[in-house]
């Protein structure tokens, strides 16, 4: 047996080998998955605009116009009409001066980090931070310091011991697989008082929090103190690619030094026309970020109800903690049985011990359904078990 063989075997044996399902049609909020038609509540299509007919068309006009894709770096074979215009949007949109669109949230992060994070300082990285963050930490020449989840308190003893090399805070707005917000107020003022840069990831926050969907750091009054916000246009911008609003002289810089900028051909035409119009939709139709929030607190009440914790604040992504791996995975299929489709998430993505059926509601559910699924959790966890012993989610 070959070494991959055997780690193969070792992931089927501890609950945590993945596979890949087939969605048939676009996504929203009922798919058919591998033949059955489900209720999907693990996308990150929060607004329902992947499938909106204006966003497909414009995605469609611009594959005519401009291409299927963008030939090169932006730096290489230069900048595209469309890029440029997506970037002044989102710079408006979110209070910033500048924006620079990546190809990836995961680019974004990497890219940005590395750029700002130098030999000798110190990177200061709350423990549930994306993976994107953790990599960019790790690809920076700075030292990196680990805080634990939200604990400001935390956070300033490491600035202190420091000594005055601290160069980056850098946080989730709202963390993916917990969906809690981070303390942004904490992390502003000890920013000011130790002379750091603040740098949040709102991939989850965007057309989410805030108002009009402008995301965690606008909700929390910080746009002005927060110097650097990324974003995706994958999850309620309904396309692919991401983004980091600045001032104009920090986009210059990372323009000139983020790697993962100057070495990536630039995100396709296409995929920047759609972000685009799912960004005007979104500034046409605030009501959508209330529907979200109404269908997220249906879901919360109705697994309640069940008994069941979910945790995660009152934004979109609701966990329901199990523990360990095989339980949660056993969940997941008996939920899938009944028509709803809710991803197990389970180590690396979460610390061992604490994985969980993590919910992610989108504004075009409808109530009804969300409380139905809720049930349906309920029924399932108690037909294997985990009820009264799955845990309130912290």
């Amino acid at each position: 047996m070959s070494d991959v063989a055997e780690r193969l075997a070792e992931l089927r044996e501890s609950g945590l080998h993945r596979r890949l399902r087939l969605v048939e049609g676009a996504q929203g909020p009922h798919v058919t998955l591998d033949g059955r038609p489900v209720l999907l509540l693990c996308s990150n299509d929060y607004l329902g605009l992947t499938g909106h007919p204006r966003v497909r068309e414009a995605a469609a006009k611009a594959a005519l116009e401009w291409g299927a894709g963008a030939g090169a770096s932006r730096l290489i074979s230069g900048n595209m009409a469309p890029h440029r215009r997506l970037e002044e949007r989102l710079a408006a949109f979110k209070g910033y001066e500048s924006a620079l669109l990546f190809g990836s949230g995961y680019l974004a992060n990497m890219g940005t980090i590395s750029a700002l994070a130098g030999r000798g300082a110190v990177v200061f990285s709350d423990e549930l931070n994306h993976a994107s963050i953790v990599d960019g930490c790790r690809l920076a020449r700075a030292e990196t310091f680990v805080y634990r989840h939200g604990d400001a308190e935390h956070l300033a003893w490491g600035l202190r011991r420091a000594g005055g090399r601290g160069s980056l805070i850098v946080s989730d707005g709202v963390f993916s697989m917990d969906g809690d917000v981070a303390p942004l107020e904490d992390l502003a003022r000890l920013a000011r008082a130790h002379g750091c840069r603040l740098m949040v990831d709102e991939a989850h926050a965007t057309g989410a929090l805030g108002p009009g969907g402008r995301g965690s750091v606008a909700a929390a009054g910080l746009s002005e103190e927060v110097d650097v916000v990324v974003g995706t246009l994958g999850k309620a911008l309904g396309s692919y690619g991401a983004y980091a609003c600045a001032s104009a002289e920090l986009r210059d810089y990372l323009l000139n030094t983020a790697r993962s900028f100057v070495f990536s051909t630039a995100p396709p035409p296409p995929a920047v026309a759609a972000a685009l119009s799912s960004l005007e939709l979104l500034e046409a139709e605030p009501a959508r970020v209330g529907r979200l929030r109404a269908n997220a607190a249906a879901l919360r009440e109705g697994l309640r109800d069940e008994g069941l914790g979910a945790g995660g604040g009152e934004s979109q992504i609701v966990p329901l903690r199990v523990g360990e791996a095989g339980p949660t995975m056993a969940l997941c299929e008996r939920l899938l049985e009944q028509g709803v489709f809710a991803q197990g998430i389970r180590p690396p993505t979460v610390p061992p011990g604490s994985s969980r059926i993590r919910f992610s509601v989108m504004a075009t559910h409808e109530g009804a359904e969300l409380r139905d699924a809720a049930r349906r959790a309920g029924e399932a966890a108690r037909e294997l078990g985990l009820v009264p012993a799955v845990p309130l989610a912290a």
